[in-house]
């Protein structure tokens, strides 16, 4: 591998790695803040411009898909409840929050407020979608009683998410809960997705 270069694109610092063993693919991740670029060691100065403004599109593209702003959010929210809930469920307002460590989500049913965890950005869409259903259909069915449950039922992903969540819980030492223990700790008629430290 030859030395890696870092070049400026706006206002993101890119790293590009030249490699002799890579012949013709090119891939782009971010490791610490900063986007790695590895290209081939043939590639001459303006192919290696065009493939590292490319590859940094792709990645901001990725970003977006997965970093949905507060009004994507909402746009995100009433799809949802229209295809799984029949479009029942119609949150007051949804948004991003980062005050909390300890929850997924969270939602006030009796306001129609959604507030989810920023931890979720940058997580598959899949498990951003349960998250916001299972918070939708907190504002049907607060608790999570057989009535919850079986408005989940419609979301094809909803175990697959679960253990997404449970994966990442585990990896941080937490332990993600879904039962009512913790409600006592909640503003009345609120309701959350929680993760609580292992013991």
């Amino acid at each position: 591998m030859c030395s890696p270069i870092v070049v400026s694109m706006g206002s993101t610092d890119v790293e590009v790695r030249r490699s002799h063993r890579r012949r013709r693919t090119v891939s782009a991740y971010r490791d610490n803040g900063r986007t790695i670029v590895l290209i081939p060691a043939r590639f001459t100065k303006a192919e290696e411009q065009q493939w590292v403004a490319t590859m940094v599109a792709k990645l901001a593209k990725g970003d977006k898909r997965r970093r949905p702003s507060d009004t994507e959010l909402r746009a995100r929210a009433a799809e949802l409840s229209q295809r799984y809930l029949g479009g029942m469920a119609k949150p007051s307002s949804i948004r991003w929050v980062t005050n909390q460590n300890s929850r997924w989500g969270s939602c006030t049913p009796a306001e129609g407020t959604i507030r989810i965890s920023a931890r979720l950005k940058g997580m598959p869409g899949y498990v951003l979608d349960y998250v916001i259903l299972h918070e939708l259909a907190h504002l049907l069915a607060p608790g999570h009683g057989r009535q919850f449950w079986s408005l989940l039922t419609s979301y094809p992903r909803t175990e697959r998410a679960r253990g997404y969540l449970e994966g990442v819980a585990s990896a941080a030492g937490l332990d993600l809960t879904d039962a009512d223990q913790d409600e006592e700790a909640l503003a009345p008629g609120q309701a959350a997705l929680d993760v609580a430290a292992v013991d």
